[in-house]
Order: C-alpha cells, then structure tokens, then sequence
C-alpha cells in the first residue's frame, strides 16, 4: 500500500503511528490507575487536599479566559478558519478534511470516553464512577492539545516552502496546553488523572492524524 511512498516520507508515517500507539498505551495506563483507584488516583486526592485560592473580580475573569482556551467552541472556529485559509491559498480541501477530522474525532472518543465512565468532578468533593459526571477525561485537555496542535501542524506543513522553513508553533501548542491543565487544576474543575488522559488522548488522535497525512502524497502539500 505504501511501495510508492518516498522513504523518508514513510520513515515519517511510522513513527507517527508508533507514538499514536506509545499515547494511547499511556491512555489506558492512566484510565487503568483510576479505575482501580491505585497511585495516580491517590495523588488526584492529595493535590484535591491542598488549599485552594478563591479567585475573585479580574484575576477570576482572566483564569476563566485562559480556561477557555481549550474550549471546544473557540478552537475550533480557530482551526477551522486557518485551514479554510490554507485550503484556499493552496487549492486543497486536505487542510479543511485534517481539521474537521479532528474535531469528529474529539468529539467521538473524549465524548463516549466522559459518558462511559461518568467520572464525577473534584469540586463535589465525590471520586465516583459512573455516576453521570464528565470529568474523566479531560475534554479541555485533550482538545488543547489536538486543536491547538493540529493548527500548528497545518501552518508548518503549508509553510514549509521558500522562502519560510516551515514556522513552527510548537511552543505555543506546550504553552496552552499547560495553561489549560494548570487553571483547571487551580479552578478545581478536574482531577490531575483527567487531565493527564486528557494529554494522553488527544495527543494520539493528533500523531495518528498526521499519520494519515503522511501516508497519502498530496501535489498541493510540500512533501
């Protein structure tokens, strides 16, 4: 299936896979830790038992701002918007297929992941399972990085070109994704476990996307 594919393209497609793997296997390690209630489960309830700051007025405004960066409903008109503008700029519809592909996929796995195991959130001051909550995993996590990422990978791939070498955004995909973990953990909003699995899944829905991009050649995308 693959023959024809010049070799360092190929090179490129495997390792995706193979780190959409290592991230997955990360995934269920983690999910496997909550639902025997073992190491990791143990130090959600230590972090849940530190003090945590009442954020009021303008300090409560910008937690809320930088927390919405890893809302769904923001980042995706983010990418959407970008990969319109590629698409446009290239002629190509691959920018627009990579984004909402992206998006179909958040929504499927982290969205059935939250409703099968009904994690209740930290701020009930409950750990239960199953019990009709949304907290594990992390959608805010998962999304920061997979949206956010994916935007990076777009400009790079379409960038790559004379007279740029490919602008990186990767720095600000670490910086986000930080962010929206750290605010959700001083908001109280998620258990350290939610937003680990979070990462962990959104980054391997992103490795296996580019995967897929790497393993069909496109005359519109540098290569």
């Amino acid at each position: 299936m693959f023959k024809n594919l010049p070799e360092v393209r190929k090179a490129e497609m495997y390792r995706a896979f193979r780190w959409s793997a290592i991230l997955f296997l990360g995934f269920l390690l983690v999910t496997q830790q909550v639902l025997t209630k073992s190491y990791l489960y143990r130090f959600d309830h230590w972090i849940k038992e530190l003090k945590h700051h009442t954020f009021r007025g303008l300090s409560s405004h910008v937690l809320l701002a930088l927390d919405d960066l890893g809302l769904r409903s923001f980042t995706a008109i983010v990418l959407l918007i970008t990969a319109a503008f590629i698409g446009w700029r290239f002629k190509s519809m691959r920018p627009l297929y990579l984004s909402v592909s992206a998006l179909v996929l958040l929504n499927g796995v982290v969205g059935l992941s939250k409703i099968i195991f009904g994690r209740s959130k930290p701020r009930l001051a409950l750990d239960l399972l199953h019990a009709g909550g949304l907290s594990y995993p992390s959608g805010h996590s998962a999304n920061a990085l997979l949206t956010w990422g994916m935007f990076s990978y777009l400009v790079y791939r379409y960038t790559h070109r004379e007279p740029f070498q490919g602008i990186k955004f990767n720095w600000l995909v670490l910086i986000i994704t930080t962010t929206v973990c750290i605010v959700s953990l001083i908001r109280n909003t998620h258990w350290f476990s939610d937003l680990l699995g979070g990462v962990l899944i959104g980054g391997s829905l992103l490795v296996f996307l580019i995967a897929i991009d790497r393993a069909w050649p496109s005359t519109r995308q540098p290569s």
